[in-house]
């Protein structure tokens, strides 16, 4: 926006309607494309970092293509790093149902076993069941604010390995499907990073949690008591006062700061088919408290393809 703008100037205060106290706002009377003014997309940005999430409805204009096109006006794209992008764009996925449920009814970060990970991603919902499938955030700053200080403390030097690896165990009931896919993953690549389990926000300051389902351990700390720290300060995340839940429909677009946020696709609409496609802008390496950066430990790519990273 130029130095003379402000939101109010840009997208009225009338169509920011919050959708809870702590996180998120449903942003009305925008019709989202790759050619917005400058001054838009800056709101869209500014907004975007006050609620850590916001929701358009009435999107159903965008196809892939202009849903890369609008993303592209966010940052640069990027692919996912061990799959393939939708045939026709650079770096739309999509999120099928039909063909397995690995990131469904689990906390998490998008890409997190990566340094890098996606600082913003962009869904946009084109089959939603009749009923369920709703998508829940949480905001990972305010849930570092409720930790009691000597909680805050400890989670400031705490490291956690987070990997795409995982065991079937964790998934109540895995498929046929998701080990099908999940094999292919492990033929494709393999990623492993240590995260500060708080990062600073580079463009807020704020410091959030990274935690979520691709967390295997804390460095130095034993199996035992790492889970319950663990579960300690995932417990803060999941409290209903930092969440916020959407209830798609077709043609939605929900944008989030992966930064500070961690969200759960809930699985609760049987039979039913559910198609999402997600657009992931590219992000900085994660910044703990004390200055030091996330570090990759295994980042092997096994196999070429002109849609991988």
């Amino acid at each position: 926006m130029r130095a003379t703008d402000t939101i109010d100037t840009v997208i009225p205060r009338t169509d920011i309607v919050k959708r809870a106290a702590r996180i998120g706002a449903e942003i009305r009377n925008i019709k989202l494309s790759g050619d917005l003014p400058n001054q838009t997309i800056a709101a869209i940005k500014s907004l975007l970092l006050e609620h850590k999430v916001i929701f358009f409805r009435d999107q159903g204009h965008l196809d892939d293509a202009e849903q890369e096109r609008f993303a592209l006006r966010l940052g640069r794209l990027v692919p996912p790093p061990t799959f393939s992008a939708k045939m026709g764009t650079m770096s739309i996925f999509e999120i099928d149902s039909a063909r397995g449920g690995i990131w469904t009814d689990n906390w998490h970060i998008d890409l997190a076993y990566v340094d890098a990970y996606p600082k913003i991603l962009v869904l946009r919902g084109v089959l939603i069941p009749p009923v369920g499938g709703d998508t829940v955030w949480s905001n990972t700053a305010a849930a570092y604010l409720d930790l009691p200080p000597p909680l805050q403390r400890l989670a400031d030097d705490l490291w956690a390995v987070h990997s795409h690896a995982f065991d079937f165990a964790d998934i109540a009931h895995p498929s046929e499907v998701d080990k099908k896919l999940f094999d292919e993953r492990l033929a494709r690549a393999s990623f492993e990073t240590e995260h500060p389990v708080v990062r600073v926000h580079p463009e807020t300051g704020e410091r959030t949690l990274v935690l979520g389902f691709y967390v295997k351990r804390f460095v130095d700390v034993p199996k035992y008591a790492g889970q319950r720290l663990f579960d300690l300060f995932e417990s803060h995340v999941t409290a209903p006062e930092n969440t916020v839940r959407w209830n798609w429909k077709q043609g939605d677009v929900v944008i989030w700061d992966n930064r500070a946020t961690m969200h759960y696709a809930a699985k609760d609409y049987g039979d039913q088919r559910r198609i999402v496609r997600r657009a992931a802008i590219d992000g900085e390496v994660p910044v703990s408290v004390d200055g030091r950066c996330s570090v990759p430990r295994v980042k092997v790519i096994k196999q070429a393809s002109a849609n991988v990273a």
